[in-house]
């Protein structure tokens, strides 16, 4: 017995590892979800925590900020020519383009180019942000609807009225001329003004009038004395020239008086 028990304790070999090994699993879930009672969810719902709104609204604190659009290429070049179109043109006349045939539009533009009157289209989404900020924002309520302009470096009122009175599509709503803004009967007046040169020959002749007139006031008195000084030596020397005829006519009647005495 002792040699056996010697035997069981002798040394195991090393790294040795049993071919069989238990492994301990997990203890089964035996709790599952159970439903909260209806009397315990009532008293969570009316317990539960709500935050105070705040005074003023988020929405009012907090600035809204819009994303800048960047305006395309053709926008800028027809922001461009609105720009370029004011700032060049001393005659601009805004109108309301209604139906028009292409032929009497082409028609119309072949006649106001001999003048040199021009047609241009612009959108409103770009002449208005325009006038909103230039000298020219008393044009705006002008821009509503489909409008057209006739620009001119030169003001041609006259030619410009004649025209569009055999196009009544066209209908004239008002006209900026030299910076002044006009509407339809101030343009109808205006044209009815006679020419620089002619208004140029009546100033003219007005202050040459009103120069003369105050030269002949400043002579009158003078002249006036000079005429009377004149007057009073022709009198003078008529009196004289009457008293030496008197004279000799009593001589004369003397002297053959004399002559049958001594006889």
């Amino acid at each position: 017995m002792a040699a056996v028990a010697l035997c069981c304790r002798g040394p195991r070999r090393t790294g040795w590892l049993p071919t069989l090994q238990i492994i301990r699993h997990a203890k089964a879930v035996t709790r599952h979800w159970k439903a909260m009672h209806f009397e315990r969810q009532k008293l969570m719902a009316v317990t539960e925590y709500v935050a105070p709104k705040p005074a003023v609204p988020e929405k009012c604190i907090t600035p809204y900020i819009e994303a800048a659009k960047e305006e395309n290429g053709y926008a800028k070049l027809l922001h461009w020519q609105v720009v370029e179109t004011f700032r060049d043109s001393r005659m601009i006349a805004m109108c309301q383009h209604n139906f028009t045939p292409s032929e009497e539009m082409l028609l119309m533009k072949h006649r106001l180019r001999k003048y040199n009157i021009h047609v241009k289209f612009f959108p409103n989404e770009i002449v208005r942000p325009y006038l909103s900020v230039s000298k020219y924002k008393n044009l705006l309520p002008l821009f509503v609807g489909f409008n057209l302009m006739l620009v001119s470096p030169e003001i041609k009122v006259k030619e410009m009225l004649r025209i569009l009175k055999n196009v009544p599509q066209i209908t004239l709503l008002g006209a900026c001329i030299d910076d002044t803004i006009l509407s339809k009967q101030g343009v109808i007046n205006y044209s009815k003004l006679p020419s620089m040169e002619i208004t140029q020959g009546q100033v003219v002749g007005t202050l040459s009038l009103l120069a003369s007139q105050m030269c002949a006031l400043v002579q009158h008195s003078s002249v006036h004395l000079t005429g009377l000084l004149d007057q009073y030596i022709k009198q003078q020397s008529g009196g004289a020239g009457e008293t030496d005829g008197k004279a000799g006519e009593a001589q004369a009647e003397l002297g053959p008086a004399k002559s049958s005495a001594g006889l």
